[in-house]
This record gives structure tokens, C-alpha cells and sequence, in this order.
């Protein structure tokens, strides 16, 4: 730049000195008083253009934006699916098998479109908000002709479990439904004003009037996820997949934010894919049930000792969540056993069954572990005090004795508990129920809808800054509580013994307490009825009620579901005495225990 300037020998004008520079504009300057003429650099033609260059391309002008406020056309099932396919892939990040999404959940998928005639079918129910002269032409749809037909990756693939012979032998490929999980958005046209006015979606308004024999809703597909879960006999089980929902870790509330910009949601889409609350383990259940019966699925794969989902591995994790001791293990694993409940017929899910029962594993794992509690300590607000009392005294006297007291872990758990609920109800108050992308049934709410989000976001932000920082999000884990030696706040008993609670008799262990209450025995008077009576909370004792409260709270059930599997296991058990009082002698019982634990120690020898 300084040698370009020195060809510039012109003085200047106020300080009469020829000392050019060039400013970064170009323009010349004296660099001793710092006047800047009207004079700028010279750029000779070489430096523009580029010697042999050719054109391109003739500009015509800004092109005009094609907009995509209306959205595309997309049916609700596709909706549904987008869901599935967020869900799926968050199971797999959360350790799930991968073949869970290509080879078992995307089959049955498949399965339920053809089932209830929305797809791969020769004739499917068309079901649309519009008149029958607007119907969609081939250049119109979802997916083009090559992407309709069944990929390598999954759909192709049907495992021989889930389909009959020659079931998709004559399945049409015209359907709008994509052939792999991807979202495709080619060659698709934008809907007119009068059919974005009342539905984003093609089927939106039709969709709870028609034909449809099972319709999928935002609970059912949680209960696919879980029949999916369920044949891979996978580690998470329902309990486990409500809790990671509600913790954020896997997808469903406000699930349709995260839709492509070309699905629209407008009216009836809102309530269809809105989740105004969380659903419940019975709920999924029955849902997953009603499910598969609609799907003539066959008998799932069994499940054996091996398995995560058996009574004896799930007995372990929960004596470790509730801080238990580890003897009561040997105790849950033989009254399973006396009472028919490690029966892999039993617990093996088979929908066709004439008497099938979804069975909650969690559920069954805890009432068998409330169970042994009361075998020992009875739970009645006298023997567990009065044993507490004795064990209190022989580790007083003994220095080499670890006796676990009653007493002791009933006090800290209270503690515990208090604080995980009231953490859990700040949780509850933090969680935003509306999503971040406005809603709104027509287009003429839409500049009042993003108004108020703009308020909203204003005012959240006004609180988060009062607060503080927000509330980082938890890491998923299978357990709620930590227990440490150590810690004296949190103390654990998990290595701590119940011999002092056994006395032996006839050359077995029996325990000491010879009582045990039962709720009820008796089932319902109506032949198609097997339920047993309900018996009244407020007759519970204190320490009872505290035991099961504490386990529902672990497993996010009504204390009403807990206790009715308790009643179950305790009707399993003692069915063939047929006591005529309430309170029973447990010496049959605890015989017919020790006699199974001789029995299996002499099949392990």
C-alpha cells in the first residue's frame, strides 16, 4: 500500500507535506496532519475480472420463498410413528438391545397398520376431511414409489414369530407410510387454505369417527415400546420406563415440537398428540394387553432364573433400593416356591392364553419382599417393636453382633422418604406441560398464540434469574437411593443378619414370632370374579401401611395395587389350610419352607 501512495507526489493542502497513505477504503490520507482527500487507490482491471472466465449462471432476480405455513399432507399414524422412532432410539441410548428398533418394534408397527387397515393392506380406509374429488395424486405422495417398497433394514425382515404364511405376500405399496424409520419429505405439495384451517393432518378430524378397530394414542404407544421391551426380556421394565419418562430421559410430553417442519399441527391434531398427565403402570399394561390380543401375537419368549424379570434377580435390586438385609433374599426366593410363583408358565406372557395376566414384575418382586417383613416382624405395631428391642439388647452384649433392628431402619427410611417426595413434588411444580412451539386451531389465532408464548418465555425467564440456575437433568439409573456405611445420615443394613430372629425347631430355622395376620381370604361370592376383597387402609397398622407406602413410592403405584398383590401372594400361600381364624400359626408355613429349601439344596448338591 505505502508504494502505491509514493506515486502520489501531490503536497498537501493544509500542511503542504507529500506523505501519502491509503486507508482501508481506499482513500488517501496524510500521515502527518491526517487530512483525507477526495482521491482514491486505482484498481486496475486485471485485479477484477479472472482471465477465461465463464458464466455460470444469470441471476433472475430473488426468488420468492415457498412457504410452509400450512404444512404438507401427513396422516396421524405417521405422526404416531415419529413418535415411535424418538422413543425407540432413546431405549437403545439407554442400553436396549439396537434390534429392538429395526427387528421388533418397527415389525410390530408394521403388524398394527395392516391390523387396523391403515396400512400395507390392498384395501386401506381412507379416512380424510375433504371431498372425494380432492383426492391426492401419485405426485403427491409421502414417499416416492422406490421408498413405499420394504427396506433391507427391518421391514423386509419380518421375524417368522410375528407373521402367518403368505401374510404380506399381497401388501400394496401406494400406502403414504415411509418403509424405514427416516422422515422423507420429497415431492410432497402444500395443503390449501381449507384443509389446513381444521386439521394439520389429512385424517385429523375423522380420526376417533371411523373404522379404526384399535386407535393409537400417546399412552399405546409407551405400551408398544414396553411389549417390545418385554420380548427382548430386557432389563428395563415398566416401572423403569415410566420413571425415565418422567425424567426426561425418553420422549413424551411435547413430543410434537420435534416434528419436521412440514407436519403442521392445527385442531383435532392438538388433542390427539397433547399429554395433559402421565399415565400409570396399569394402564400401560392393559393397553399393551388389548394390544396384543389384537395383534394374535404367539407366547413370548419365556422367562427363566436367568432372566432380569425373574421374582429372585428383582427381589435383590429391591432389597438393595430399600435398604434391606441381604438374608431376606434366601427367605424370598423359598416362599416364591411354596407358592407357585417361579413357575415359568406362570410367568411367561402368553396373550392368547384363556387366562391371561399381565403380570407387573416390580410389583410381584416388592409384595413377596412385604411378605417375608411380615413373616418376621408381623408389622401389627407390637412384634416388630418388641423384637427391636431384643435385637436392640444382644447387640449391647454381644461386641461381635450385627443385628439388624426394625426400629432403626423405620426411622431413617421415614426420613428418606419425606425428603424423596418433597423433592419429587418441587419436580412435579418445575415441569413445563406446554411446549415451546405455540398450538393453535386456526391461522387467525396464530399472531395471539405467539404473543402469549412471548409473554411466557418472558416471565419464565424472569423467575429462572429469581431462582437461580435451573435444575441440571438427572442422570438415568435403576436406583433412587445410595446407601453408605459410613454416612450416618444414610447408614446401610445390607450386610446386617436375622439370626437372632430364628429359633430352631425339629432341626430347622424357624423365626421366632409365631403370629401372622392375613388381609383377607376370601374371594369375591361371583363366579366370573377371582378378585379377593378389598380390605379398608385405616385398618392398617402403622408400620404396614409405612412399608407398603414406601414401596409404592419406589414404584410410582397406588398403595391399593401393592397391597391387592400381597393379598395374592399371601392367598398363593396358604390356600390349602383354609384357616378359620384370622391370625394363623405359621409352623405349617415355615415347615413346608425349610422343607423346599432341603429340597433345593439337595438338587444343587
Amino acid at each position: 500500500m505505502e508504494e502505491v501512495a509514493r506515486d502520489y507526489s501531490e503536497p498537501c493542502t493544509q500542511c503542504s507535506e507529500i506523505c501519502w497513505g491509503i486507508t482501508s477504503e481506499g482513500k488517501y490520507y496524510c500521515q502527518s496532519c491526517h487530512n483525507v482527500i477526495e482521491k482514491t487507490q486505482e484498481i486496475s482491471s486485471s485485479d477484477i475480472y479472472i482471465l477465461n472466465a465463464k458464466v455460470s449462471s444469470v441471476a433472475m432476480g430473488r426468488k420468492k420463498k415457498k412457504t410452509l405455513d400450512k404444512g404438507l399432507n401427513w396422516y396421524v399414524c405417521e405422526g404416531f410413528q415419529y413418535v415411535l422412532k424418538q422413543q425407540v432410539e432413546a431405549l437403545v441410548t439407554l442400553g436396549a438391545c439396537p434390534q429392538i428398533k429395526d427387528e421388533i418394534l418397527c415389525n410390530l408397527w408394521r403388524r398394527y397398520l395392516q391390523k387396523s387397515s391403515q396400512a400395507y393392506t390392498a384395501k386401506r380406509l381412507c379416512r380424510q376431511n375433504r371431498s372425494a374429488s380432492e383426492d391426492i395424486s401419485d405426485d403427491n405422495t409421502y414417499l416416492s414409489e422406490n421408498d413405499c417398497q420394504p427396506s433391507s433394514s427391518g421391514w423386509s425382515d419380518m421375524p417368522s414369530c410375528f407373521q402367518s404364511e403368505g401374510e404380506y405376500e399381497t401388501v400394496y405399496s401406494d400406502t403414504s407410510l415411509c418403509s424405514n424409520w427416516s422422515t422423507q419429505t420429497t415431492n410432497r405439495s402444500v395443503v390449501s387454505d381449507a384443509e389446513s384451517v381444521c386439521s394439520g393432518s389429512v385424517d385429523g378430524v375423522s380420526y376417533y369417527n371411523g373404522d379404526y378397530q384399535l386407535l393409537m394414542t400417546m399412552p399405546m404407544t409407551l405400551s408398544l415400546c414396553y411389549m417390545a421391551l418385554l420380548w427382548l426380556r430386557e432389563s428395563i421394565t415398566v416401572v423403569d420406563l415410566l420413571r425415565f419418562v418422567t425424567e426426561g430421559h425418553i420422549p413424551y410430553i411435547n413430543t410434537f415440537q420435534y416434528f419436521p417442519e412440514e407436519m403442521k399441527l392445527y385442531g383435532p391434531d392438538v388433542k390427539i398428540f397433547r399429554v395433559q398427565c402421565l399415565p400409570s403402570c396399569e394402564e400401560i399394561l392393559k393397553k399393551m394387553h388389548n394390544l396384543a390380543v389384537f395383534l394374535d401375537l404367539p407366547r413370548f419368549p419365556p422367562i427363566t432364573e436367568r432372566c432380569f424379570l425373574h421374582p429372585d434377580i428383582l427381589c435383590i435390586r429391591y432389597l438393595m433400593e430399600a435398604n434391606l438385609p441381604d438374608e431376606i433374599h434366601t427367605w424370598t426366593s423359598k416362599m416364591s416356591q411354596l407358592a407357585g410363583l417361579q413357575d415359568m408358565t406362570f410367568l411367561t406372557y402368553d396373550p392368547m392364553a384363556r387366562a391371561a395376566r399381565v403380570i407387573n414384575y416390580d410389583v410381584l418382586a416388592v409384595a413377596l419382599i412385604v411378605v417375608v417383613l411380615k413373616l418376621f416382624f408381623v408389622l401389627d405395631d407390637k412384634s416388630e417393636w418388641w423384637l427391636s428391642n431384643i435385637a436392640e439388647e444382644k447387640n449391647a452384649t454381644d461386641e461381635g453382633s450385627n443385628c439388624f433392628i426394625f426400629r432403626k431402619w423405620y426411622k431413617i427410611m421415614k426420613i428418606c422418604l419425606r425428603e424423596a417426595e418433597r423433592k419429587m413434588e418441587e419436580d412435579v411444580a418445575r415441569e413445563i406441560w406446554k411446549s415451546e412451539k405455540p398450538l393453535f386451531y386456526s391461522l387467525r389465532e396464530k399472531p395471539l398464540a405467539l404473543k402469549r408464548r412471548r409473554m411466557v418465555v418472558s416471565l419464565q425467564q424472569q423467575f429462572d434469574r429469581l431462582v437461580g440456575s435451573p435444575q441440571k437433568k438427572k442422570i438415568p439409573s435403576s436406583f433412587q437411593f445410595t446407601w453408605d456405611e459410613e454416612n450416618t445420615d444414610k447408614p446401610c443394613f445390607h450386610g446386617q443378619s436375622l439370626k437372632h430372629y430364628l429359633v430352631k425347631k425339629n432341626g430347622s430355622f424357624t423365626p421366632v414370632n409365631n403370629e401372622y395376620w392375613l388381609c383377607t381370604l376370601k374371594p369375591c361370592h361371583l363366579n366370573h370374579c377371582k378378585h379377593l376383597t378389598k380390605c379398608n387402609e385405616s385398618n392398617f397398622s402403622d408400620s404396614y401401611l409405612f412399608v407398603i407406602q414406601f414401596f409404592s413410592f419406589l414404584l410410582r403405584v397406588d398403595v391399593s395395587t401393592l397391597h391387592a398383590e400381597v393379598e395374592f401372594v399371601e392367598y398363593n400361600l396358604v390356600k390349602k389350610y383354609k384357616p378359620k381364624r384370622k391370625r394363623i400359626s405359621r409352623l405349617k408355613i415355615v415347615r413346608d419352607l425349610n422343607s423346599a429349601k432341603r429340597l433345593h439344596t439337595k438338587d444343587r448338591m
